[in-house]
């Protein structure tokens, strides 16, 4: 009997790797504090499981509901993929922003205010 991975991939049926995206969502959105190491494990877990998932579009509808696993996905195959997950005018956003701290800090200026926003 043939038991590759693509095989027991269907079988799985992305049920785990859906319940660990949703559990990095509410982690990421949490109100309360998180430990550290129950946001790694999730993560760990989460990685190991996207390491096996074939590409195509059932793991495209599971990324596009789950933004911290997306973004999760993106640093993974970030070698292959860059920001495939994310929209145009958010990287460009952050491009904007990373360019004028690194100006900022070049100059000596300091910064603006909390995570870069402009005091008023």
């Amino acid at each position: 009997m043939n038991t590759d991975a693509a095989n027991q991939f269907k079988i799985a049926d992305l049920t785990v790797t859906r319940v660990l995206a949703q559990l990095l969502d509410r982690l990421e959105n949490s109100t309360k504090p998180v430990g550290a190491a129950q946001y790694r494990s999730v993560v760990d877990h989460l990685m190991n499981e996207l390491h096996l998932i074939p590409h195509g579009a059932e793991l495209g509808a599971l990324l596009d509901a789950h933004p911290a696993a997306a973004e999760l996905y993106e640093n993974l195959y970030y070698d292959v993929a860059g920001l495939c997950r994310s929209s145009l005018d958010a990287s460009l956003a952050a491009e904007r922003l990373a360019r004028d701290s690194i100006q900022r800090a070049m100059h000596g200026e300091p910064k603006g205010g909390l995570h870069g926003q402009v005091r008023s």
